[in-house]
């Protein structure tokens, strides 16, 4: 995968040399993070955001022909958990290759050029002739086999929301803003609310969520209700 400016990446701690820290890229080479890349404000314990051989995921700033520059504080819950994700589907599907196939890596690469390999493991298991265009027929059915047998468990993605109003109406309101379909709704205290929905993989989560959300702050905005989105 050729990389561009604002990629987020999957990334390995390799070392810390006073103010930077020197990262192995995920299948694309290294790269190197500033201190101030860490996390914003001061940084009490370095160890909790970069150690030696810790897998963090990075966004990256800036490329040229010397240096890949990278940041851990510029990337959001939504990306980490999407490349989290993803790389655990690699990690999945190459454990899957390895009993089948003498390669698994250059054929994890070969399915990458064209698909997502998340979404291929999904519509392979619903239709198994498309394992052949990256391999043999008889690795193709034991592939399908394993794919077959390995169920995925669902997806979960989930908010922090806070839901707030002085009315004398105020908990009917509350009760109406909060009743939307696809998502379950739990108080936490304090105003707080954790919004939870799952489905098969992070993408369709993610956008069950966002929608959700959405009517919430609209059906909110329409009862003057403060509504207000924590960032995960």
């Amino acid at each position: 995968m050729k990389l561009k400016e604002d990629d987020v990446v999957m990334c390995t701690v390799r070392a810390i040399e006073g103010t930077t820290v020197f990262l192995d890229i995920e299948g694309n080479g290294k790269g190197s993070m500033v201190m101030s890349e860490v996390a914003a404000g001061r940084i009490r314990n370095l160890r909790e955001y970069v150690s030696p051989n810790k897998k963090i995921v990075c966004k990256i700033l800036k490329i040229s022909p010397s240096q890949v520059e990278l940041s851990l504080r510029r990337v959001t819950g939504k990306e980490r958990e999407e490349v989290i994700n993803k790389f655990k589907k690699e990690q999945t599907f190459a454990g899957m290759l390895k009993p089948v196939v003498s390669e698994p890596a250059k054929i994890i690469e070969k399915i990458k050029e064209s698909h997502d390999l998340g979404e291929f493991m999904d519509e392979a298991r619903e239709n198994p002739k498309i394992l052949i265009a990256f391999m043999k027929k008889e690795e193709a059915d034991k592939l399908s086999k394993i794919l077959s047998e390995k169920k995925e468990k669902a997806k979960e993605a989930r908010n922090i929301i806070t839901i707030k109003t002085d009315s004398e109406s105020g908990i009917n309101d509350i009760k109406h803003v909060l009743a939307v379909p696809e998502v379950e709704i739990k108080y936490l205290g304090s105003s707080q609310f954790l919004v939870t929905t799952s489905a098969k993989d992070f993408k369709e989560a993610n956008t069950k969520i966002s929608n959700a959300l959405e009517e919430i702050e609209k059906r909110a905005k329409e009862k003057k209700v403060l509504f207000e989105l924590k960032e995960k």
